[in-house]
């Protein structure tokens, strides 16, 4: 895997502001925040996407991801927040190193931050394509 910046926070290199660190995972505040509290949840195992992390450092991930919103609620103060994880350039992917985001929400602000914004572009799921589609899935899990 390509060296990333990711890759020199874990090692000391890059300085960030560590919020919870553990044998699996870091967790540092975001340098470009989309709120206050903007929060970065990464494994230290170098994998670019999701799909390509380890059962061993995602389960590390889900039992972290809990414990630091409720962290990341106190300490803002917010009752309201996104988990955002992108995978691949076209998924909006900037450091290909897997990572999550906790984004605080608050009310609309004039003059801050207030969340991440999402435009949900829902379409329809057709009885019968749908069907042939969670038979495929269910027959790719390994």
């Amino acid at each position: 895997m390509p060296e990333t910046i990711f890759s020199k926070i874990i090692r000391g290199e890059i300085p960030c502001h560590k919020v919870y660190e553990d044998a699996h995972t870091l967790a540092f505040l975001d340098i470009g925040p989309l709120s206050a509290g903007h929060t970065l949840v990464i494994p230290k195992e170098p994998a670019p996407t999701l799909d390509a992390l380890s059962d061993e450092s995602a389960a590390a991930l889900g039992r972290v991801l809990p414990r630091l919103c409720r962290a990341v609620m106190k300490a803002t103060g917010t009752t309201a927040y996104n988990v955002l994880q992108n995978n691949g350039a076209d998924a909006h992917q900037a450091v290909f190193h897997v990572h999550f985001h906790i984004i605080p929400k608050f009310p609309a602000r004039p003059s801050g931050a207030s969340g991440l914004g999402i435009a949900w572009n829902s379409g329809k799921l057709e009885p019968e394509a749908a069907k042939s589609l969670a038979a495929s899935i269910s027959s790719s899990i390994q």
